[in-house]
């Protein structure tokens, strides 16, 4: 799939542009139905079929995609919310529609085999009211959603009300955030995008600021034969005393997606002991940060993995930041920042959890209640955190959002339920530092290390622990150079 996304406002721009460049409405409009009837028609056996047509375009699209099951010898009906206006392309489609009208209500939509969602598209800006609601929820059998589910928002897949269950989506041109983000993406589910005449060069004046996340976007550093291991980057990672595993977890991300050279800064001797009991590759030293800042070479640091959120890891992480360099924020590091996110201004990434962000960009205390509402529109909660701390923000999650502070986003959607387990973000951390480190720009090493930690983890399957991801690494590195 292309991986442009638009929003609503976005995709009606698109579509604006087209016409006043002679492509006809009612054309689109007939190509969208099209692709909905073909879908339909590949998908499902021929059955009592309704349409359930609102009076937008997107109702239009029901009609046309009606007619044409019709003529293919499907049993269809169509039920409208409310006529289309007159004179719209959606009136002309109503009008070539000769076949069954029925009444829209519950009773209907529970008769029949199969059901066609064509009330209300992505731009939906209000919560479905109770009577559409009710004939929605009467439904018992597969729907096919024209665009998104009816109640779907598809700027920030939040459900507006109430939205159903679809088993496949037909949207066109471009995916929208809500296809991606959840819960629309489960809502939708299968999502088939469709072209319909659109011409890609009406992209430039869409501008979108929005993409799906995968190795199109970026392009992973490749070692050439001048290579060496200065040249790959030197990670320093400052290690705590009491969670070592995160440290080691981290480190050993780091070694697998490239880094030169990686180092842990042990607390203590007991923990440079235990350190030095993981990857002999590692190098483990007790030296202080303040130390080992002369060496030019160490531009790279991690701050967070297994770290206590106090005021000593604040300190240090300012100290490195004016220091100038690249620095990930995690975990211990973020949560040392918890209501004072003017503490992160300066660092590269940061790479909280919906927790984590709440504790950071929340007011203090406000927990969970916040964090729900902080990402009730995941895109402009992370937006809004990269424009206040000039850093680039990876809000963690099954829909990860990845976002530099000039408002660009990505939406990261490979992530396998397994990668919910403990210390999958340490591994995280890593990666991201040492594409940092090869020389990839900050949003560019967030968006790849989410898309390589999404496909080390589908190839493993059930089962996953955050070591296995470790060595999995190399074979979704191999994945993106081929990609």
């Amino acid at each position: 799939m292309p991986p442009e996304l638009l929003t609503p406002e976005e995709m009606a721009r698109a579509d604006a542009a087209a016409i006043a460049g002679g492509i006809p409405g009612l054309a689109l409009m007939e190509a969208a139905g099209r692709a909905v009837a073909r879908a339909a028609r590949r998908r499902f056996r021929p059955c009592r079929t309704l349409v359930l047509a609102g009076p937008g375009n997107n109702g239009g699209d029901g009609y046309v995609a009606a007619r044409l099951l019709e003529a293919m010898g499907w049993p269809v009906a169509v039920a409208a919310l409310a006529p289309p206006r007159p004179g719209t392309d959606a009136a002309e489609a109503a009008a070539r529609w000769r076949g069954p009208m029925l009444d829209f209500t519950p009773a209907e939509a529970g008769r029949a085999g199969l059901v066609l969602d064509a009330v209300f598209g992505a731009g939906l800006s209000r919560d479905l009211d109770g009577s559409v609601a009710a004939v929605l929820r009467a439904v018992r059998v597969p729907i096919l959603a024209v665009d998104v589910p009816s109640g779907l928002d598809g700027a920030t897949g939040q459900v507006r009300g109430f939205a159903p269950q679809a088993a496949l989506t037909v949207t066109f041109f471009r995916l929208k955030p809500g296809h991606l983000l959840l819960p629309g993406r489960s809502l939708c589910g299968e999502t088939q995008l469709a072209p319909i005449g659109l011409p890609d060069s009406v992209l430039p004046r869409v501008a979108p600021r929005a993409w799906r996340n995968g190795p199109g976007l970026w392009r992973l550093p490749r070692p050439g034969a001048e290579s060496h291991k200065y040249r790959r980057g030197h990670v320093s990672i400052l290690g705590g005393a009491a969670m070592t595993g995160a440290t080691r977890l981290a480190a050993g991300a780091a070694h697998r997606v490239g880094a030169g050279l990686v180092t842990i800064l042990a607390p203590d001797a007991a923990s440079a002991a235990i350190y030095r009991g993981g990857d002999p590759g590692t190098i483990v030293t007790l030296e202080r940060p303040e130390a080992l800042l002369a060496d030019p070479r160490r531009q790279v640091w991690l701050l967070g993995p297994g770290l206590p959120p106090d005021s000593a890891t604040r300190a240090t992480l300012r100290r490195l930041i004016e220091a100038g360099r690249q620095v990930v924020v995690d975990a211990g590091a973020l949560m040392a920042c918890a209501g004072v996110p003017e503490a992160l201004r300066g660092a590269a990434i940061l790479t909280p959890h919906a927790g984590e962000f709440a504790a950071v960009f929340g007011p203090p205390g406000a927990d969970r209640a916040v964090a729900d509402r902080l990402t009730s529109d995941r895109l402009a909660a992370t937006r809004a955190a990269a424009a206040l701390t000039g850093a680039v923000v990876l809000l963690k999650g099954a829909d990860t959002v990845i976002a530099a502070p000039d408002g660009r986003v990505v939406i990261n959607d490979n992530a396998p339920p397994t990668l919910a387990t403990g210390g999958t973000g340490d591994v995280l951390a890593g990666s991201i530092a040492a594409l940092l480190g090869q020389g990839l720009p900050p949003f560019a090493a967030a968006a790849a290390a989410a898309w390589l930690q999404g496909e080390a983890a589908r190839r493993h399957g059930p089962g996953l622990v955050a070591a296995d991801l470790i060595t999995l690494l190399p074979e979704a590195v191999a994945a993106a150079y081929l990609a």
